[in-house]
């Protein structure tokens, strides 16, 4: 038995879902009886988000209905990057909202030394903004989903191409 078995720990996002739970957002702002006349606008552009509106408490319950709805449509809250809040013209303000994609090289480090420390027949490589984590055993492979799962990092994992 010299195969060996593979899958990739990637943080990733469907992009599509993500265009719905805005557009949601914009339905329920547009329609809720205290967000009504705020004038919010929420902007999705390919790797971020801007809200403008009248006041932070507003920004608040923009906050509420976008992770209500990204939940609904299973996005992970940890995909939210929140900026900090600026002052805009006419009182408004705005915060832009970075999406994160891809595991950063300290988390794949941290990952990697994880995986080294508690399986030793585990192999675990870098690969760009992923984690190809490689041994001759399913099982090891499904135990690591498992740590890994049980952590709590600060980016989403996911994982794919399970070989």
């Amino acid at each position: 038995m010299a195969t060996s078995f593979s899958f990739d720990v990637v943080s990733e996002f469907e992009y599509q879902e993500m265009v719905n739970a805005i557009d949601q957002s914009k339905r329920e702002i547009i329609s809720r009886y205290d967000l009504k006349n705020t004038g919010t606008e929420i902007n999705l552009e390919p790797d971020s988000i801007t809200i403008k509106t009248d006041s932070e408490f507003t920004l608040t319950s923009v906050h509420d209905v976008l992770q209500s709805k990204a939940i609904k449509r299973n996005l992970s809250l940890k995909i939210f990057d929140y900026g900090k809040i600026e002052s805009a013209s006419g009182d408004r303000i705005v915060q832009v909202i970075k999406l994160r994609k891809g595991i950063e090289q300290d988390l794949a480090k941290k990952i990697s030394k994880l995986i080294r420390d508690n399986f030793p027949k585990v192999q675990a490589a870098i690969q760009g903004d992923s984690l190809r984590v490689t041994s001759k055993s399913k099982d090891e492979l499904q135990a690591v989903m498992q740590l890994l799962k049980a952590q709590d990092f600060p980016t989403a994992l996911q994982f794919n191409n399970y070989r």
